[in-house]
């Protein structure tokens, strides 16, 4: 298998500065899995190659590199020591290490500066199609060229291969280039020849770092990275979300305070839990979910009630839960009441068999953050999955917000909000969810309440009538795994 790196940069010899491997010389390595060979088909002041070669010892693969193969024929006929797959990214790593990590300790400016370059792989397996490639590389600012190849020349009937010449075009630094093949390559493959553990959860997240979580195939890298092991795989996209919260968080330092200063001349947070706890309470729940439990308010409040047995608190951001247990002081409460309380990581977007089998849910001032896309999402793992008899579900009114004279017109009260309904958009939604789920709802205004334009919060309880609704595969959004 071979990967060449080029550039017309001028001069175009300072790629054996980043990769630290001399131009005039023919290198060879020792690996686990066989030898690489590094060497300059080219070396120029107006252009320069680098080319990384593997020698895959198919010998050394049978006797044990690939035990998890579901046959044992597999073990000595494949297509390994042939294609770009995750002995290329292991060859990446370890030979241009450094120049991969954004490192040159003679030329640090060179390091940090978008170079026009050109990656070539031959040949790369790719599951999924053409499509898939421009899919993978073309939001990352690459153009693409492939050239798929026959299964055999002599057999024009058999068709297709799945594998592909491919090359890519676009100004980087090198580091970015070398992380970008380092990650995609297996995603393309589908496979690795080793072991994926927690250990490559956090690689996925070091090398995806700055890009991973803006990427609009991140659900299919993360799944095809980690080899679909469905825990993993939840908690990456999980923290990736987070990551792409939190960036937001750190360009507006005050943001997250926004809507609480906006709303205390109310006490409008102190009404809406105690109309939460309320509605909680008059439906007779023992175990409770607040999912999207931030720092932990509404957790203090229904530890105070015992009428709960099981209180369960989650949140995507770390940050939030790591708050929410000094505010609660979870490692100074007694043992009984300790008991009654637990908090965990996760995303209200992925299906989580740990949310199921609840009294009530309480999602407070949470929808209101959420795309389109993570809406219908969140929905299904609400509704459909977790499914708890009652479920109470608070957002902002927007109607309410021209009482606010602090706040310009058409301005949302949180800049993380992705939308403020009135009351018609919200009940339209939650009648949706109702109907579709088999649960009754009701609508209750949180907060004082004028004539025109109602009170600053509304409020949706659903009660499990009974009867489910059935929702075809057709409808099943890939978003939300099992």
């Amino acid at each position: 298998m071979l990967l060449t790196v080029s550039t017309q940069h001028k001069p175009a010899t300072d790629l054996g500065y980043l990769l630290h491997k001399h131009p005039d010389r023919f290198q060879s390595f020792d690996l686990s899995f066989g030898r690489a060979h590094v060497f300059y088909p080219e070396a120029s002041e107006d252009r320069c190659t680098v080319s990384l070669l593997l020698d895959v010892d198919p010998v050394g693969m049978a006797r044990g590199k690939q035990r998890d193969q579901s046959y044992l024929l597999g073990h000595y006929v494949n297509d390994r020591p042939y294609v770009a797959s995750s002995f290329m990214s292991v060859a990446i790593s370890q030979l241009f290490g450094t120049a991969m990590s954004g490192r040159c300790k003679d030329r640090p400016e060179l390091a940090a500066t978008p170079l026009p370059l050109t990656a070539r792989l031959d040949v790369l397996p790719v599951r999924g199609g053409e499509g898939f490639l421009h899919r993978m590389f073309e939001p990352l600012g690459y153009s693409v060229e492939a050239a798929r190849q026959p299964l055999d020349e002599q057999f024009p009937e058999w068709g297709d291969s799945p594998y592909f010449s491919v090359s890519i075009h676009g100004t980087k630094t090198l580091s970015e280039l070398l992380t970008h093949l380092y990650v995609l390559i297996p995603v393309f493959d589908n496979e690795k020849h080793y072991f994926v553990g927690e250990d490559e959860l956090e690689k996925l997240l070091a090398k995806g770092g700055g890009w991973l979580a803006a990427h609009p195939e991140k659900q299919q890298i993360t799944r095809r990275y980690l080899r679909h092991r469905s825990s993993l795989y939840r908690e990456a996209l999980a923290r990736l979300v987070e990551t792409d919260e939190d960036a937001t968080t750190d360009e507006s330092p005050n943001m997250a305070q926004q809507e609480e200063v906006l709303e205390k001349t109310l006490s409008l947070n102190d009404q809406r839990h105690g109309a939460v706890i309320a509605a909680l309470r008059g439906s007779g729940a023992r175990t409770v979910l607040d999912l999207g439990c931030g720092e932990g308010k509404l957790l203090r409040e229904l530890l105070q009630d015992r009428q709960f047995d099981q209180i369960v608190g989650m949140d995507v951001s770390i940050r939030c839960l790591e708050m929410a247990q000094k505010r609660l002081k979870l490692d100074r409460l007694p043992d009984r009441q300790a008991a009654r309380l637990k908090l965990i990581h996760g995303s209200l977007i992925y299906r989580d068999k740990r949310l199921e089998g609840f009294d009530a849910a309480a999602v407070v001032e949470v929808i209101e953050h959420l795309d389109p896309p993570r809406l219908s999402a969140m929905e299904r793992v609400l509704f459909e999955f977790a499914r708890p008899k009652t479920i109470v579900v608070t957002t902002p009114n927007r109607e309410y917000n021209v009482m606010w004279d602090s706040l310009p017109a058409g301005q949302f009260r949180h800049a993380d909000h992705r939308f403020e309904w009135s009351r018609r958009e919200f009940q339209d939604w939650a009648s949706r969810m109702a109907d579709q789920h088999g649960y009754s709802i009701r609508f209750l205004p949180v907060g004082p309440e004028d004539e025109t334009v109602g009170a600053p919060t509304q409020m949706g309880v659903f009660e499990d009538s009974g009867t489910r609704a059935v929702v075809g595969k057709r409808d099943r959004m890939t978003e939300v795994q099992a």
